[in-house]
């Protein structure tokens, strides 16, 4: 693996994630309680022996930065990195980001200097558990120009991906980006040749691309030089690249969930609390996910009750009710709350003990959740400010909502409060 360079596209604005990246990159967003969204792919490299990794983003990037800075030192590890190549404007080329491949191919000098074999192109918002080492082999042991991973879909799904078609020695022949109608259908394929029983092909009849690649490092920089006006990996490259290059596809059989809208971020989150078996765990200590080490003290708890639910360190929770919501670190919750099928982000510092009395009349309303406060199916982001006897519950069953001046927003009738964000005494949401 030391002849692969790692390159983690951190998409755009994230405006579908909004107002999560208001203030942050993608990637930077906060997933299951003390981790972000970046930890996922670049752990999946450290423990595949990857260790040269670049990550692309323009938006926000500063949140980005600060994490990558302080989690992964590769002090030890020959060559080894992980950082954050911000766009930027140079005389040669004037223009932001235009696309996924536009981003690679700004950047293209400095991925040449790598005396590399090939190239792997991630996602910095997908959340799941690869083994990169045996992508790249199949990529190598089939000779292939390219090789996408890929994953079996059913109906009901299928237009929300990048549908492919493959021959029976599983090359790849044909492309189509989101289809609907006819054209859906015209990307049915029979997926017993990916290995599936013939039970679970008619189940899944389609091919959906992970948005993962492997190219041969001169196949991508051909590909990026020779047509400029190509922004998009896949709506573009590929589906122009299928004609004469061998594209492979390589069958993921594990967990894996796009998250890059609330909904699905959301319920990813809410997912793993479940018992016994979530989908997807932290737990595995053959592939770890890393994170900073914030070195917190363990949490504490004062006559609470606790239902299915994840807590991260270094929480305070005073004589409440917790049921099937996920806690970030710090997370401080007074007495009388009632918190259910949400996510609390947390919070990035202490408050001085005397600020955080257990007191309904102490003002500004301290960092955390006030006393006799009841959340539902929301998203409490960082640094919040809930005041006492607020109750944030979506009582009109409203599925969208812009209220940022009110400090919050309702994405799919899921309440999101904004990250510092103050949320006055006996407010009804």
């Amino acid at each position: 693996m030391k002849s692969v360079l790692a390159i983690i596209l951190g998409g755009g604005a994230g405006t579908r994630l909004y107002p999560l990246t208001k203030l942050r990159a993608k990637p930077a967003v906060p997933v299951a309680g003390k981790y972000r969204l970046i930890d996922i792919p670049v752990s999946n490299c450290i423990n595949s022996e990857i260790f040269k990794i670049y990550v692309l983003t323009q938006f926000n990037s500063a949140s980005l930065n600060r994490h990558i800075a302080r989690t992964y030192n590769f002090a030890g590890f020959t060559e080894g990195f992980a950082e954050v190549l911000a766009a930027q404007q140079t005389p040669e080329n004037l223009s932001w980001f235009q696309g996924t491949a536009d981003a690679v191919r700004q950047y293209l000098w400095l991925m040449e200097e790598w005396d590399v074999e090939d190239y792997l192109i991630l996602s910095g918002d997908h959340l799941y558990r690869m083994d990169y080492r045996q992508f790249v082999q199949r990529h190598r042991d089939t000779g292939a120009d390219i090789t996408l991973s890929v994953l079996p879909i059913d109906d009901r799904r299928a237009s929300d991906f990048g549908l492919i078609k493959i021959d029976g020695s599983g090359r790849i022949i044909n492309f189509s980006e989101k289809p609907k109608g006819e054209a859906k259908a015209e990307m049915r394929v029979d997926t017993t040749v990916l290995g599936l029983t013939p039970e679970q092909a008619q189940e899944q009849p389609y091919i959906a691309s992970m948005g993962i690649y492997v190219f041969k490092r001169d196949v991508l920089i051909k590909l990026l030089k020779d047509a400029s006006q190509w922004t998009d990996f896949g709506k573009e490259i590929l589906p122009a690249a299928a004609a004469d290059h061998n594209i492979q596809a390589y069958l993921f059989e594990g967990y894996w969930e796009d998250i890059g809208t609330i909904e699905a971020f959301y319920h990813a989150n809410l997912a793993l609390t479940q018992q016994p078996m979530p989908p997807f765990s932290f737990y595995d200590e053959n592939a770890p996910i890393y994170t900073r080490a914030r070195y917190l003290p363990p949490t504490k708890m004062l006559d609470c009750q606790v239902v299915e639910s994840m807590l991260s360190e270094g929480c305070i929770l005073k004589n409440c009710r917790i049921e099937h919501s996920v806690l970030g670190v710090r997370a401080r919750v007074e007495s009388g709350c009632v918190i259910q099928d949400s996510l609390i982000m947390g919070a990035d510092f202490y408050q001085p003990f005397a600020e955080r009395q257990t007191n309904c009349e102490r003002t500004p309303i301290p960092v955390g959740i006030g006393s006799n406060t009841t959340i539902r199916r929301a998203i409490i982001d960082k640094n919040a400010r809930i005041g006492c006897d607020v109750h944030i519950v979506n009582k009109d069953n409203i599925q969208e909502a812009e209220k940022e001046s009110q400090g919050f927003y309702i994405r799919s009738g899921i309440i999101v409060v904004l990250k510092n964000a103050v949320i006055p005494d006996g407010t009804v949401i």
